[in-house]
């Protein structure tokens, strides 16, 4: 599926959803996601849809594809540094090749395709052929996935149809637009809180910092949209690469959660 101009496009005109769930990006904060939606599940508030991009886009397939969060994390835990999930590849188009992620990606998504999913599910993907985002719920999972998180430079982009796609959060970091046409509510996950940093001792550094510089400034007006949003501000210790600390963040996401739960719930 291409650009999307008008929302009837992405479902049938009178089909209505009670709970849209938006996954931002994040990078290895995605572990965040997964405790997130173990404490929703908790309270029974479950997705009907949802729409993810880059690591939300990750969680969101594996979710929409049967896997419970902690199983989710059970699946990311086993990778415990960055370059498991990747291989070095210079020179060319993007610094890293990610063999592992589409390695674990393939052997733990039951679906093959978006139409076999157990939740309807969108990811986004920005086209760097036409430099516009696309949003994607049809046809083969795994390389739109990957596109999903193809994070500039790090990574290479990866061909879909004769286009090149990298990271959605480059123009969409929160893509509320396939949902809030079509759903009772909306509850969002941003993982995407910035504090100050002055380590730039690497050309890993600098792409990491610019990169989450760039996607943080585009989510503040479609945040308003949703009903409930989770945004936990210790998020903001950790790095976009930092995945020897999936058990914390994933703690962490879990916990936060809960407590505004109990908060809403004037426990």
């Amino acid at each position: 599926m291409g650009v999307l101009n008008n929302i009837s496009d992405l479902f049938g005109q009178n089909e209505k959803f009670d709970t849209g769930v938006i996954l931002s990006g994040g990078g290895a904060r995605g572990f965040a996601h997964a405790g997130i939606l173990k404490a929703l599940n908790e309270y029974d508030i479950y997705p009907d849809v949802i729409a993810g991009v880059s690591a939300g886009a990750i969680v969101g397939a594996l979710y929409a594809d049967g896997h419970s969060p902690d199983q989710i994390f059970d699946i990311f835990s086993q990778e415990d540094t960055f370059f498991k999930y990747v291989k070095l590849k210079v020179p060319g188009n993007g610094l890293f090749k990610t063999v592992g992620l589409k390695e674990n990606l393939s052997k733990s998504l039951k679906a093959k395709t978006f139409e076999e999913l157990q939740i309807p599910l969108f990811v986004v993907a920005t086209n760097i052929n036409t430099a516009e985002v696309t949003y994607f719920n049809t046809g083969e999972i795994l390389d739109r996935v990957l596109a999903s998180a193809a994070i500039p430079v790090l990574f290479e982009p990866i061909e879909i149809e004769g286009n090149l796609y990298v990271d959605g959060g480059v123009l969409d970091n929160f893509p509320v637009f396939p949902l809030e046409e079509r759903c009772k509510r909306l509850i969002g996950i941003s993982l995407n809180p910035i504090n100050t940093q002055d380590d730039f001792d690497s050309l890993l550094k600098i792409a990491e910092r610019t990169f989450h510089l760039s996607t943080s400034s585009n989510i503040s007006n479609k945040i308003e949209r949703c009903e409930m949003v989770f945004e936990p501000e210790e998020l903001k210790e950790y790095g976009l690469l930092d995945t020897s600390k999936g058990k914390e963040m994933f703690e962490l996401g879990y916990h936060s959660a809960l407590e505004l739960l109990n908060s809403l719930q004037g426990r």
